[in-house]
């Protein structure tokens, strides 16, 4: 059965293989020949129904070709969506929910990005937490052992101190060890034991639904490897975040019919990106040996000031509106983070 061009002309299935076999041949990809993918004729070097190039290629080449064009093509809108998202993501917001799109990377894209970006980079730092952390009673006689240790040989180095030649390159390596040790040691005696035995409590809570529950139990026994599969499966569910927020943030303007529910998952898509951007460049500050207290700053202070005039700029909300929506939003956001755990540990994927 043939096929008809925009002109309403049938392009029939014989004249469609004969072009499909003369790739090369005189004519092919110029005004009047025949597209290679809908079988339109040709008004000029693309076609005007699907969009396809009319001129393909069948070289080794043409794939690095394809791969080049594919990363700069993204790139070229990654740079043009970055500084917005970081700096002006209410901007960014606004502008992509009005139709301004051709020239950003789309939310989903710059979320699917930014999420495997993310456990890429912590793979290759290599942070994951402990697949073993036992039960409290457990963490409780670790602790003790290594407190132990530590102050033994605190003892002996400064017992070693003592014997040796002051001023001589074996003194100032005891000194250091000595100042090492006792940090160490200080560190330890910050960790109380009630806390140790407060987080042996975990989650003592029945739901009815036995998957979950049974889940619930598996985390309370072994909280170490379910927070290490919590690393390893999320980001396969992460998607689950944006259906799960959506709701949350059509509360905040639920009487606002000007605001459809698309506007609220380009939001929620945006800011979630930014999150993991974030977490990201915080990680690799921290590799790089920014100090910890400047990474616990900016992690603390960037998301609420980022939702704060994501939520301004893409809302157009004055200040005050702006804010007391973002103080709700962040409440609402810690029962976002539990659904998405109980989700996990429903689908058995912590246990």
């Amino acid at each position: 059965m043939g096929e008809f061009d925009a002109a309403g002309e049938v392009v029939s299935g014989a004249l469609w293989s004969r072009a499909a076999e003369n790739r090369h041949g005189e004519g092919h990809g110029e005004h009047g020949g025949i597209c290679l993918n809908c079988g339109a004729r040709l008004l000029g070097p693309h076609c005007h129904r699907c969009g396809q190039a009319g001129h393909v290629h069948r070289t080794i080449g043409a794939i690095g070709h394809e791969i080049l064009h594919g990363v700069v093509h993204f790139e070229g809108k990654l740079w043009n969506t970055l500084p917005l998202l970081f700096f002006r993501p209410g901007e960014l917001t606004r502008r992509y929910i009005h139709g301004e799109r051709a020239r950003f990377v789309s939310p989903m894209a710059m979320f699917l990005f930014s999420v495997f970006t993310m456990f890429a980079v912590l793979q290759i730092m290599g942070i994951s937490p402990p697949a073993e952390v036992g039960t409290a009673a457990q963490f409780e006689q670790g602790l003790s052992f290594a407190r132990q240790n530590t102050e033994s040989a605190l003892a002996d180095a400064r017992e070693s101190r003592a014997r040796a030649e002051p001023g001589s390159e074996r003194a100032k390596k005891l000194d250091k060890r000595i100042a090492g040790l006792s940090r160490d040691l200080e560190e330890f005696k910050k960790i109380p034991v009630s806390l140790s035995r407060a987080s042996g409590k975990g989650l003592n809570f029945k739901t009815g639904w036995k998957r979950l529950d049974k889940g619930i139990e598996k985390a309370n026994h072994n909280p170490g490897l379910a927070l290490y599969k919590l690393q390893t499966n999320s980001y396969k569910f992460s998607w689950a975040l944006i259906p799960l927020s959506i709701p949350f943030v059509w509360l905040l303007f639920f009487w606002k019919r000007r605001f459809k529910g698309y506007d609220h998952a380009v939001f929620v898509t945006y800011s979630l990106s930014f999150m993991s951007l974030l977490g990201i460049l915080l990680t690799i500050a921290g590799g790089l040996g920014l100090r910890l207290n400047i990474i616990a700053t900016v992690a603390v202070f960037a998301p609420p000031l980022h939702i704060f005039f994501q939520m301004k700029g893409a809302y157009r909300l004055r200040g005050w509106s702006a804010l007391l929506r973002t103080f709700v939003l962040l409440n609402m956001i810690t029962f976002i983070v539990v659904i998405f755990a109980l989700l996990l540990l429903g689908l058995g994927l912590l246990g």
